[in-house]
């Protein structure tokens, strides 16, 4: 069975850091793109971040320079630095996984986790 986990959500103050992270398990994850999405209360589910088999990344504009996405094949997990967190952070992060190159689109995704809140107080 497939299956996506992801945990390191939590309360942070602005300014701060939270690493997220996503255990993949029921297949061999090694020729996926890993991506992070997020959702606000009452906004669409939007790209964060993706990575590639081969280690090429991607970021959403929001973010760059302040998350960075990184991957465990020995571990199958996959990471998300947050670094210097606003409140327009606070969302619930997905974690997603596709068969080949990365992308930026929801649709694009075969696998998704449950999500993991993120609330960064100002």
């Amino acid at each position: 069975q497939v299956q996506l986990v992801e945990s390191g959500g939590g309360l942070v103050q602005a300014g701060g850091s939270l690493r997220l992270s996503c255990a993949a398990s029921g297949r061999t994850w090694s020729t996926y793109a890993m991506g992070w999405f997020r959702q606000a209360p009452g906004k669409e589910r939007e790209f964060v971040a993706t990575i590639g088999w081969s280690s090429i990344t991607y970021y959403a504009d929001s973010v760059k320079g302040r998350f960075t996405i990184s991957r465990d094949g020995a571990k199958n997990t996959v990471y998300l630095q947050m670094n210097s967190l606003k409140p327009e952070d606070t969302a619930v992060y997905y974690c997603a996984a596709k068969r080949s190159g990365v992308a930026i689109t929801t649709t694009a995704y075969d696998y998704w986790g449950q999500g993991t809140q993120v609330t960064v107080s100002s």
